[in-house]
């Protein structure tokens, strides 16, 4: 079953890439809109409950801006509370990130588990990114906050990485890209590389579902179909969105 939660003003609100800790707007908006998004996905059934420790969450953050180096970023500030939260409420033992960059998108998923927002321990929290410079850059940043080895940075291609991974795989986050002429489309071959490992209440979370929907457009019509996925949430706080789905 597919559904779409929209805030009201997902379209004016705006970040800088290269600014990713400015404050757009104030904490309890970001909040109100993120539960909202929360109690959506409850009642769909993709997550169980909204509940979540706000001040982890924050101690998270404050680590991420004073550890992390950078460059640029998509992921908002709402989209982070929100995968950090989906990952506190779901506690995946081991989770993929495919498409990490330089380690910021991962570690909001990965940060309930490992660091001053840990909330749960996990088994295996791996994430994977094509190019090495960058994969360099976010284990460096990466074991600033995680020495424990919880998380591993993967310097390969997805497709090789969830083709090959050991084990279920209770959450999979999706932010890679593929050939100029596939691009944000490669999702779909990422995901059916890892699916028969993805079990049942296992989370996708897919970013860009906004943005690059066209692209995304056979990944969505897979998850969104109830034969695969008890249910999708096209969560649109921002004007990237993220796809949210339960097997």
């Amino acid at each position: 079953m597919a559904e779409t939660f929209r805030a009201d003003d997902w379209d004016t609100y705006r970040m800088e890439y290269g600014d990713p800790h400015r404050e757009i707007e104030p904490l309890d908006r970001e909040i109100e809109v993120v539960d909202g998004a929360l109690a959506a996905l409850r009642d769909a059934g993709v997550l169980p409950h909204t509940d979540y420790d706000h001040g982890k969450m924050l101690a998270h953050r404050r680590a991420v801006a004073e550890l992390f180096e950078i460059p640029w970023t998509a992921i908002s500030p709402r989209i982070q509370r929100l995968i950090y939260a989906i990952n506190a409420i779901t506690r995946p033992a081991q989770m993929i990130a495919a498409g990490i960059f330089c380690g910021n998108t991962f570690i909001s998923n990965a940060g309930a588990a490992v660091g001053p927002g840990a909330c749960y321990r996990a088994k295996a929290l791996v994430g994977v990114e094509i190019d090495r410079d960058r994969a360099a850059l976010a284990e460096r940043n990466v074991r600033r906050i995680d020495p424990s080895g919880v998380t591993r940075v993967v310097a390969d291609d997805a497709m090789n990485v969830a083709a090959g991974f050991d084990g279920p795989v209770e959450l999979m986050y999706l932010d890679a890209d593929g050939t100029p002429e596939r691009g944000k489309g490669i999702y779909l071959d990422i995901l059916q590389a890892v699916w028969d490992r993805v079990p049942p209440g296992g989370v996708i979370l897919a970013h860009n579902s906004v943005n690059a929907a066209e692209r995304l457009a056979h990944y969505l019509g897979f998850v969104r179909d109830p034969a695969n996925c008890r249910a999708s949430v096209n969560v649109i706080i921002d004007p990237e969105g993220l796809e949210v789905s339960a097997r």
